[in-house]
Order: C-alpha cells, then sequence, then structure tokens
C-alpha cells in the first residue's frame, strides 16, 4: 500500500481473526439482539465484561452481573457454562498464517480475553505458542479499545507503533489503535487478514 510505513511486527486480535468465537449467535439471541455489531458494541461496554477481562473479578460474579444487567432469561451457571465453552478453536488456515508471517517478522497476539478462555482453551491451542509476544487485557489489566491498553502495549514492544501492524476484527478496537499510533487493519477471519499482510507486501499472495 503506497506510504503504508516499514512494517516490523504483527499484533493478531483472537476471536474473529484467527479463533472461531461461537458465543456470537447464542449470545444475540439470549439478550434479543439482532445485528453482531449491536452485540459487539454492548458486550465491549458492559462493565462486568471490562471488568473480568482485566481480570478484576471473579468468572461467577462476571456470570451474575451479566445475567442482571443484559436480564437474560437464564441461571448465571448456566450462562457460564456455555460461555466457557464459546471459543471454537483456530480457524481453517490461521496456523499457517500465523507461520507465513513469522518466517520474516515477529508476531503476536493482543487480545481481550479471561483466565478461564486462556486455561481452557487457547492454552491448548498449538497456535498460542507460536507468538512471540502475547498482550492478553486480564494480565495487562486493561481492555481494548481503551487508549491506555494500547499505549501499554506501545510501551512494551520493542519497536515504534506505526511500525506495527494490528489486525482486529472489531472496528472500535482498529480506531483505538489507529489514535495511538499504531497501524491498524479491519478484518473479520484469516482470509481478509491475509489479504490485509498482501497489501502490506508482508505474505506472498
Amino acid at each position: 500500500m503506497p506510504g503504508s510505513p516499514n512494517i516490523e511486527l504483527v499484533l493478531f486480535d483472537l476471536g474473529g481473526v484467527l479463533i472461531d468465537i461461537g458465543g456470537v449467535p447464542p449470545m444475540k439471541q439470549l439478550a434479543r439482539i439482532d445485528s453482531d455489531e449491536e452485540m459487539w458494541q454492548r458486550w465491549l461496554t458492559c462493565r462486568w465484561v471490562r471488568s473480568f477481562e482485566r481480570g478484576e473479578c471473579s468468572a461467577d460474579d462476571f456470570a451474575t452481573g451479566v445475567v442482571g444487567d443484559w436480564a437474560l432469561e437464564v441461571e448465571p451457571a448456566i450462562f457460564l457454562d456455555a460461555f466457557r465453552s464459546w471459543p471454537g478453536g483456530p480457524l481453517p488456515g490461521a496456523d499457517e498464517l500465523v507461520a507465513a508471517v513469522r518466517a520474516s517478522l515477529p508476531v503476536g497476539c493482543l487480545s481481550n480475553t479471561n483466565a478461564m478462555h486462556t486455561d481452557d482453551q487457547f492454552s491448548k491451542y498449538p497456535i498460542f505458542d507460536a507468538f512471540d509476544y502475547r498482550f492478553l487485557s486480564f494480565q495487562l489489566g486493561l481492555v481494548k479499545p481503551d487508549r491506555a491498553l494500547f499505549d501499554r502495549v506501545a510501551e512494551l514492544v520493542p519497536v515504534a507503533p506505526e511500525r506495527v501492524l494490528f489486525l482486529d476484527d472489531n472496528l472500535v478496537n482498529v480506531a483505538g489503535a489507529t489514535e495511538a499510533g499504531f497501524t491498524a487493519r479491519h478484518v473479520r477471519g484469516v482470509d481478509e487478514a491475509r489479504a490485509a499482510l498482501v497489501a502490506l507486501d508482508l505474505v506472498g499472495a
């Protein structure tokens, strides 16, 4: 892409880019929400989600809070059991794409997540071990799309923010990263992520 900076590090969001998050349809149904965009907007701004993904509350408190605030017609324990299984594993081609980038550049993940999903799901995927950097919200105590999260990551990476390519499936997160000086692209799934990387000459077509 003309005018693009030289990228020296690629950071992937996990859910929706490299990993299937299967909980969106059932959550939309439970919350009686029609669109993915509305669901994500509410999810990303929910005080209980933000607290849990900052590592500030227990899983039980998270479930009770979400069920109460969202007026969900389900018991908190049942909601939590379903939430635990939301990650559906790496999307087809995800491992290969990360490996292709890592052949020439360091790679990492930058994701809003929690200890439950990390311990029960993500840590068991081989792709998780392929990252040179892992920036997980519950470990940092910060969440996307907050500026503080991106500023903290900028302090932790070894290159200038504009030389970091961040790929995320939520526009609000892309906007937050861009405002903090990162090179960011809105992508959904592996194919769109690959297209963005090809456009920047970071992987072959």
